[in-house]
Formats: C-alpha cells, sequence, structure tokens
C-alpha cells in the first residue's frame, strides 16, 4: 500500500529550480530514507510533503503530490495535512512549557478539553516514544531541562499526539550523541508498526540500520530508489556508487 505517490514533482524557489522531475512512492508502514551530499534536495522534497517550504517566499511546486490518492496541494486544507503528517526537526524544538504541556497542546488546539482524555494521550505518546520512564515523574517541569536526546524523543511524541499517518523526521539525530541516536533508532524502527517514517539522513549507516528503502538525490534530482539493501550493495548508477563508497561527499 502506497501512502505517498509523487509525480513529476519540478520544485522553485523563484528563479531556482530545487527539484527536477521527481517521481517515487512511499509506502506505509515502512521507513524510507532519503540521502545525499548537503544541497540536494532531500529536505527540500521533505517539506514538499507536508507543505513547509509554503512558508518560503516565492517557492512553487509543479506535479503532483498524492497522500492515500489525494492531492495534497490543490484538494487538501494544509491544517488537515499537518495533523496526518508530522514533522520531526533536526534540532529539538520542545515549546517553552512543562512536558505534559507539550504532549497536550496538539490536541487541545484540536478540541480535544476533558483532563482524563488528555492524560491518556500523553501518557500513550510518551510511552510510544520510548520516553515515558524517564519523564512519567517530571510532567509538570519545563521540557527544556530535559537532554538534548530526550527533548527530541520528546518532539516526536508531540508529533504523535495528534495521530498521523506519516511522520517525517529532517535528520533527527544529526545533533544527538551515539547513545541517543541508537535509542531514536530503535524508537522509529518501533514507530513503523503505527506509522509510515520518511527520514533525511547524511548519516549512510543510519540509512542501512533503519530503511526498507532509500532515494539518493544529487543537485537535485533523484538519481536511485528502491530497496536500502540493493541501493547500498548493487546500486545501478555509477554516482550512487561513488557517493556510498566516500568518492564524493
Amino acid at each position: 500500500m502506497t501512502a505517498f505517490e509523487i509525480n513529476n514533482v519540478n520544485l522553485f524557489y523563484s528563479d531556482f529550480q530545487a527539484l527536477h522531475d521527481v517521481n517515487l512512492k512511499v509506502n506505509k508502514h515502512e521507513i524510507t530514507a532519503f540521502i545525499g551530499p548537503s544541497g540536494c534536495g532531500k529536505s527540500t522534497l521533505l517539506r514538499a510533503l507536508n507543505r513547509m517550504n509554503d512558508l518560503i517566499d516565492g517557492c512553487r511546486v509543479e506535479g503532483e503530490v498524492l497522500l492515500n490518492g489525494v492531492d495534497i496541494y490543490k484538494e487538501m486544507d494544509v491544517n488537515v495535512l499537518r495533523k496526518r503528517v508530522g514533522m520531526v526537526f533536526q534540532k529539538p524544538n520542545p515549546f517553552p512549557m512543562s512536558v505534559y504541556d507539550n504532549i497536550a497542546y496538539g490536541p487541545r488546539v484540536h478540541g480535544i478539553k476533558s483532563k482524563p482524555q488528555l492524560n491518556e494521550i500523553v501518557e500513550r505518546c510518551l510511552r510510544d516514544a520510548a520516553i515515558w520512564d524517564e519523564v512519567k515523574d517530571r510532567l509538570k517541569k519545563s521540557a527544556l531541562s530535559l537532554s538534548g536526546g530526550q527533548q527530541q524523543r520528546l518532539c516526536i511524541a508531540r508529533s504523535l499526539a495528534v495521530q498521523p499517518d506519516v511522520l517525517l523526521m529532517d535528520e533527527p539525530t544529526s545533533a544527538l550523541d551515539p547513545i541517543s541516536t541508537a535509542k531514536i533508532e530503535e524508537l522509529v524502527i518501533q514507530l513503523k508498526k503505527q506509522y509510515t517514517v520518511v527520514i533525511v539522513t547524511h548519516n549512510m549507516q543510519q540509512a542501512t540500520r533503519i530503511s526498507d528503502n532509500t532515494g539518493f538525490f544529487l543537485m537535485g534530482e533523484m538519481i536511485e530508489y528502491g530497496k536500502t539493501s540493493d541501493i547500498f550493495s548493487v546500486p545501478s548508477d555509477k554516482r550512487t556508487e561513488d557517493y556510498i563508497t566516500g568518492r564524493f561527499g
């Protein structure tokens, strides 16, 4: 089953073309990784999947981005889209409020006011993000008092609180130490049972460890896309092979 279908997508920032004719399918309940050197378009494509690029002046998208068959640019309200497609950023960005209120924020915005219901959502999401045991006695404390790795898992929990279909992750471990990175990777593998995950990573070992499918991007083009095991062991394009063997990038 396909979550996202991306057809002939070209993306422009004013006169600069950042993506050229990108075509791919993102499967449900799988982890899809985008790899490539800095400035190759992988984060741009990720942000196009929940219209984060709408916030940039002069950005325009041509082609189709379908979520469960619905065109997200022509047929879907952006608030509905962002409820269904959550985003976790490179640097943890908890709100300057309590751990509890970080998680309850989204459900409250969407009209949930019942305290027992909010309590249940907060606990479930913190458990799903593998951080409940570390914060259950600190729910009223500021989220900013948590470590970097804990803050990132809190941000993942916050994304899960509005029950998205898809979780987008833009280099979610690049600011973290190896132990926190390993925890996030284990968590992502667990999350694919319930969610579809798309992750941008500079770390090729990370892509091989956690992803089912990988797309390699270079200068705004998707050079190759397929099963991660194939991309890393038998790439069909010389440029992919040169990148993953460290000849450039």
